[in-house]
Parts: structure tokens; C-alpha cells; sequence
């Protein structure tokens, strides 16, 4: 199963930050198993949370030259609050560090106003094609599909349609 932890960024300062919003409803199928009588957000997909907000930032930056964005390392997690339903979770990225396909992002998460998860995040960026030349076109789909979602997520932004996209 794939989890869209993302609902809508608020904000956006390319290359910079972003903030985006997740709001947490009864409804999300997790939350029947974490936990029975006291359903509550994963830490895991808080941090997950702030995974994708970076990750949405990076594609922007780029263009959406690469079809993927995976967490290469976490540093300093704070669980500190939970995030129960009919809440929002606010999560802000900033870029702490860029060096090539690397991206280094301060995250925080919070719910009203209270910081319920910190971490400093390291995501790397790249395409499958430049590990197997036969995967070319899994990268253009990849983005292509970004690039919609994104264009859900962000009001401002544009979709783009290249010539030499599929």
C-alpha cells in the first residue's frame, strides 16, 4: 500500500523550504491497528511525512529531472507529541545542505502549534535509467505522475507537458 502522507503544501521557497499539511481522519485505514481504543498517527509516517514534504521540494527544484527521491538517512528523530484524528499535522522542510544528488533537510512536525516530530533527513535523488538504460521509460511514467500529483498539491504550480515527456 502506498501512503500520500501529503494533503497540501501551503508554502513553497524553491530550493529553500516548504511547508505542507496532513490531516489526520478516523478513516485511514492504519489507525484501526495503532492502536485499538487509542488511534493515533505512526511515528513512522510522521517522519514519512516529512520524507515526502522534502521530496516534493527537491522535485520542484529540479525540475522533476529525476523519477526518485528515497530517504538515504535520518539523524536526531524526537517523537515528542501524538497526532490523534481530526488533527493536522504541519510539517516544514528546510534545506540544510544540497551537494549534488543529495539533500540535507531540517523537519519538523506539529499540531497545534506543538512540535509532535523533529528529525534532520538526508534524500538522495537520481532515475533507474542511469543503473539500467532499459528503464527509461519507468522514470518518464514516474514523473509524469509526480508531476500531476504535485500539480494537485500545489495550486501554483503549473503542469508542465514536455514534447519529449511521454
Amino acid at each position: 500500500m502506498r501512503f500520500t502522507l501529503i494533503d497540501r503544501i501551503t508554502s513553497l521557497e524553491p530550493g529553500k523550504s516548504i511547508t505542507a499539511i496532513k490531516n489526520l481522519s478516523l478513516a485511514e485505514e492504519y489507525l484501526a491497528d495503532h492502536f485499538p481504543g487509542f488511534p493515533v498517527m505512526p511515528g513512522v509516517l510522521m517522519l514519512e511525512a516529512l520524507v515526502q514534504a522534502g521530496a516534493w521540494l527537491m522535485r520542484q527544484k529540479e525540475d522533476f529531472a529525476y523519477s526518485m527521491v528515497l530517504l538515504k538517512s535520518s539523524r536526531g528523530v524526537k517523537f515528542v507529541n501524538f497526532v490523534a484524528p481530526g488533527h493536522t499535522l504541519h510539517v516544514t522542510a528546510e534545506v540544510q545542505d544540497w551537494n549534488g544528488a543529495e539533500c540535507t533537510f531540517k523537519g519538523i512536525g506539529k499540531v497545534d502549534g506543538e512540535l509532535a516530530v523533529s528529525a534532520k533527513l538526508t534524500l538522495l535523488q537520481f532515475n533507474l535509467a542511469d543503473q539500467n538504460p532499459n528503464l527509461k521509460r519507468s522514470d518518464e511514467m514516474q514523473i509524469r505522475a509526480a508531476r500531476e500529483l504535485f500539480s494537485q498539491l500545489w495550486p501554483g504550480f503549473l503542469l508542465k507537458e514536455r514534447d519529449d515527456e511521454i
